[in-house]
């Protein structure tokens, strides 16, 4: 089984990642999901994340619940460095973000709002 630790070495998941959004579609991730984003690449080089507005599990919820140290890395932080313009809400909140077909959650409680965001996309 994975875990989120895993998603943003896999070059796969980072290639169907970025066809698919070349081509048009939508990328969706919620909570920790948005690891699998980090290292995805477009055609033109630059990271799909790079400039975009971006939400996920926040370092302060990662605090809140006291695994901020047991975490491989810090995906609020991480998604910055690769560009993402990180937003949030306080900790436990839900929030969603949708920046050219790419919709990210914030945590667990983002999940419904996340999946209505993604068939607000698809009718479009």
């Amino acid at each position: 089984m994975s875990n989120a630790g895993d998603f943003p070495d896999n070059k796969e998941l980072a290639a169907i990642t970025s066809k698919i959004y070349e081509n048009g579609g939508v990328v969706a991730a919620v909570c920790h999901g948005p690891a699998a984003l980090i290292n995805v690449k477009l055609s033109n080089g630059k990271f799909l994340v790079d400039g975009k507005k971006i939400n996920s599990f926040t370092n302060s919820e990662e605090k809140g619940i006291g695994l901020d140290k047991v975490v491989p890395f810090a995906l609020e932080t991480a998604l910055v460095k690769r560009g993402a313009k990180f937003q949030s809400s306080d900790n436990f909140q839900s929030h969603v973000v949708v920046n050219d077909r790419v919709i990210t959650g914030q945590n667990p409680m983002s999940a419904t709002a996340v999946g209505d965001a993604i068939r607000i996309a698809l009718q479009n």
